[in-house]
């Protein structure tokens, strides 16, 4: 038996996937380590835990390591420490090394938390990303769109999730962000505005080859989203990956994360197919995709990725499942925020796509609105033939709409 923790800083639905997922491989007894008491979990993970430990902030370091000292009291020695979340890479990592667990070092973790030192590596070791400065100071901002021009793209260095994230398209915009930049402390990361589709790329690696990939493409991109809040979000990943479109960013991919250092693991890359065909990352991370991905993904495979995550951050394995459909998903949110009102065009959706649908979740009268790109609601759809599940999404987005009070 090994005995595993699972940190888990809050208690959601998408969180309690990979809890269970890592419950249900073979041979692990579970303690999990989370800011909400044990009685906040479900019955159907509570009852199958070895231990639990509760602290203020599952993201400090020194309270993750006393919460697993504490657990190990519980259930004996430790053998991995695990968790899903981006900001939680870091922590971990560093928890790992000062108790001798096996995983990613502090060094590769800040190499994909920190956005300019992802990109200061990219550049030395050649993988095609967007020119950009970690700016202190106005003039250091001043002297990178000297060389760039507008647009260009701020975000923090450590951001995840477009937050904080904004276009800059004028000399007014610049002025304004400008303006306010020097009014806060921090440094900003300012990026080359990439121009052209975006999609991501998820990986699989293992003692450092990939050796599974999927792509998905991004109607339109979730900044783009974010800047206009009429806008609703789609994500296509075709049934067929293994083709010559695809050997450049896979390629591409496979550089960038050997050059962070990661040797197994799950990535998630956001990249941009330039006008002229060459690509370019915009940013990648160590952990699994949001946004409902791994849903997506185990309804293209017909195989619980939850599941297949936490058996490679336990065994340092993954069985390559075969991918058997084309997938996607329209993210539903109405103009702005606030509250739901109502969601129009259900019936007229279900009759014209609602063959596709293989899991659905409309947003409900009451239910608060916030500016994030993927709404408050999906409809996933799934079928052999990626153009019919394109179009499908095309029809989602257009028939419903999601009405705010």
């Amino acid at each position: 038996m090994r005995n595993v923790v699972f940190v888990l800083p809050f208690v959601t639905e998408g969180a309690l996937k990979f809890v269970s997922g890592t419950a249900n491989v073979p041979g692990v007894r579970l303690g999990v380590l989370a800011q909400d008491p044990a009685d906040k979990l479900p019955p159907s993970i509570k009852d199958r835990l070895a231990g639990h430990w509760q602290v203020q902030n599952a993201f400090d370091p020194r309270q993750i390591a006393e919460g697993v000292q504490g657990i190990a009291g519980q259930m004996g020695p430790i053998d991995r420490l695990i968790g899903s979340l981006e900001p939680l890479q870091e922590p971990l990592a560093e928890v790992r090394a000062a108790l001798g667990l096996p995983g990613m070092s502090p060094e590769v973790a800040r190499n994909f938390r920190d956005k300019a030192v992802m990109k200061t590596i990219f550049e030395s070791k050649g993988v095609p990303c967007a020119r950009h400065r970690l700016a202190h100071r106005r003039e250091e901002a001043l002297d990178f769109l000297a060389d760039v021009g507008l647009p260009v793209v701020v975000k923090p260095p450590a951001g995840a999730c477009s937050v904080d994230t904004f276009r800059l398209e004028t000399q007014d915009d610049l002025d304004a962000y400008l303006a306010r930049m020097q009014a806060e402390s921090g440094p900003v990361l300012f990026e080359e505005f990439l121009r052209g589709e975006e999609h991501s790329l998820d990986a699989v690696t293992v003692n450092g080859r990939m050796v599974w990939y999927s792509i998905s493409k991004y109607w339109p991109s979730p900044l783009t989203v974010m800047e206009n809040p009429w806008m609703q979000w789609c994500v296509l990943s075709p049934r067929h990956v293994d083709v010559p479109a695809y050997v450049a960013i896979r390629e591409t991919g496979e550089n960038a994360v050997r050059a962070l250092g990661l040797t197994t693991g799950l990535t998630h890359m956001e990249w941009f197919q330039r006008p002229d065909g060459s690509v370019a990352v915009s940013e990648i991370g160590a952990r699994p995709p949001g946004a409902h991905f791994m849903t997506l993904l185990s309804h293209a495979h017909d195989v619980d990725f939850h599941h297949a995550w936490a058996k490679l951050m336990v065994d340092d394995t993954f069985e390559v499942p075969e991918r058997k459909y084309a997938v996607g998903a329209a993210y539903l949110r109405g103009a702005g925020t606030g509250r739901v009102k109502a969601v129009h065009g259900i019936a007229e959706a279900n009759a014209e796509i609602g063959s596709l649908v293989v899991e659905a979740r409309l947003p409900t009268p009451g239910q608060q609105q916030g500016n994030a790109y993927d709404g408050v609601g999906f409809v996933m759809l799934r079928h052999e033939d990626t153009d019919l599940v394109a179009q499908a999404l095309r029809q989602a987005v257009e028939i419903l709409r999601v009405e705010l009070e």
